[in-house]
């Protein structure tokens, strides 16, 4: 089993920056993808950015040039750093993992809780 608890979120104006950090803990040698995905009251939940084991990493297209998604493997800890934050980047940002590339069908089995950003106009 893997454990993944998610900090870093908060409120922050417009044209602000965040960095959200997931710490890993358990079997984290299985761990090839991870990820971070974020659901909008009302909205369905979407991937905003992932990297596997091999640093090769994804982008959705409205945070491409705006985050950056980072792993430090000594750590077990997955990074997302939000630059030019927008007011419809507010969403609970939730961290997940797996044992596969991020490419393949359902990678990812363990889910943090989430922390909450809020971004104000």
């Amino acid at each position: 089993q893997v454990q993944l608890v998610e900090s870093g979120g908060g409120l922050v104006q417009a044209g602000g920056s965040l960095r959200l950090s997931c710490a890993a803990s358990g079997c984290t040698s299985i761990l090839n993808a991870l990820a971070w995905y974020r659901q909008a009251p009302g909205k369905e939940r979407e991937l905003v950015a992932a990297i596997d084991s091999g640093g090769l990493t994804y982008y959705t297209r409205p945070v491409k040039g705006r985050f950056t998604v980072s792993r430090d493997n000594a750590k077990n800890t997955l990074y997302l750093q939000m630059n030019s934050l927008k007011p419809e980047d507010t969403a609970m940002y939730c961290c997940a993992a797996g044992d596969r590339g991020f490419g393949e069908p359902d990678p990812f089995h363990y889910w943090g809780q989430g922390t909450q950003v809020t971004v104000s106009s």
